[in-house]
């Protein structure tokens, strides 16, 4: 595989490469790099054939976004790009985004039709276009009917202000709902589904895989590194600097349970089988399950770029992905419990059935 191994989006005619450049690191902060890193990772990336780049109206409080309309303007690749940013989140109130105008105001944040076309004009100004391709619904606010966040979003798609529409860290029955919704009225529905993925955090695939098989939607890992903790760079016992594990961030400090260190050395081991770098093998395995569809991948040096991109190289066995899967198996809740071979086979009489997803 390489990153000009295209495939759609879900069942959409949205070509992707399997790897997508995220940019949160892109702009000021602490974790990110500076503008010409920035620079020289956008053309390393564009360089290895990929056409995939992610960002978000609150990365760097927008700069982010800003960055990489100059980078395309610049390159002259817009057309080049399939181009994905995001709106949800109140800027006043993210702790991936310095404090911007505007605080305070519910309007400026969340699902409604309002907030939306606000964010989404903001967004196209910064960006430096008239249109994008995949505008992503960051965080489900929590209020906004599945109606209504159909309607807005696909009035956008038949104006053509954006190209596509998907959904980022919701609820499964939720992204479910406004599939549905959009299939009955035969409009424009979602065609993805953002997700935190990885042999860390592998409780996504009990509701939110099913349904986005059965909705025709792809899954789209982020942090399949588990936030840096599958490098292999953390030692049991020694998690004294841990960066984005630790202190105010996104992920937390729950990566550090004793069952992922497990996890972490059956990793290691098939690492060593492929002389390659855990990190690498990590990406491999969660570009392999089924369902996924492009994959984010962020770094701050052009080096652990690289090195991501090189994992699209790795063809790992079936012993070896079997390993994988037995070590990072989640506990099964209650509906991992109905799909269970043994419950089927009490529901018919004793016989194993496939569904059609199944064969």
């Amino acid at each position: 595989m390489s990153l000009t191994d295209f495939r759609t989006l879900g069942r959409s005619g949205l070509v992707v490469s399997p790897l997508a450049l995220g940019t949160m690191t892109f702009g000021p902060g602490g974790w990110n790099a500076d503008d010409q890193t920035a620079r020289a990772m956008f053309d390393a990336y564009r360089d290895a054939g990929g056409n995939f780049i992610d960002t978000a109206d609150i990365y760097s409080g927008g700069e982010s976004e800003r960055l990489i309309g100059q980078f395309l303007k610049d390159s002259g690749s817009r057309d080049e790009i399939v181009l994905a940013t995001k709106f949800g989140f109140n800027a006043s109130a993210s702790p991936l985004s310095a404090r911007q105008s505007g605080g305070g105001n519910p309007n400026a944040g969340g699902a409604g039709a309002k907030n939306i076309h606000r964010a989404l004009d903001a967004s196209l100004k910064r960006l430096g276009t008239d249109h994008i391709d995949l505008y992503w619904m960051h965080i489900w606010d929590g209020v906004t009917p599945a109606a209504e966040i159909v309607q807005t979003l696909g009035d956008l798609v038949r104006t053509g202000k954006i190209r596509y529409y998907a959904l980022s860290d919701m609820p499964a029955w939720l992204a479910m709902q406004v599939a549905t919704v959009a299939r009955e009225r035969g409009v424009p529905g979602p065609i993805a589904l953002q997700l935190e993925y990885s042999l860390v955090a592998r409780d996504v695939e009990a509701e939110h895989f099913p349904a986005a098989h059965e909705a025709g939607m792809a899954v789209v890992p982020w942090s399949p590194l588990g936030g840096g903790f599958l490098t292999g760079k953390y030692a049991r016992g020694d998690t004294a600097d841990s960066g984005r594990l630790s202190g105010p961030n996104p992920f937390g400090d729950s990566k550090f349970a004793e069952r992922n260190w497990d996890i972490l050395e059956v990793l290691k081991a098939v690492a060593g089988e492929l002389d390659r770098p855990p990190a690498q093998v990590a990406l491999a395995w969660v570009m392999a399950r089924k369902g996924v569809g492009s994959t984010l991948i962020g770094a701050r040096t052009v080096e652990q770029l690289d090195s991501n991109i090189a994992a699209t190289r790795i063809v790992l066995s079936d012993d070896q992905m079997q390993r994988l899967d037995d070590a990072s198996a989640p506990v099964p809740g209650f509906s991992a419990s109905l799909a269970h071979p043994g419950v089927r086979r009490m529901v018919f009489g004793g016989h194993g059935v496939a569904g059609w997803g199944e064969r």
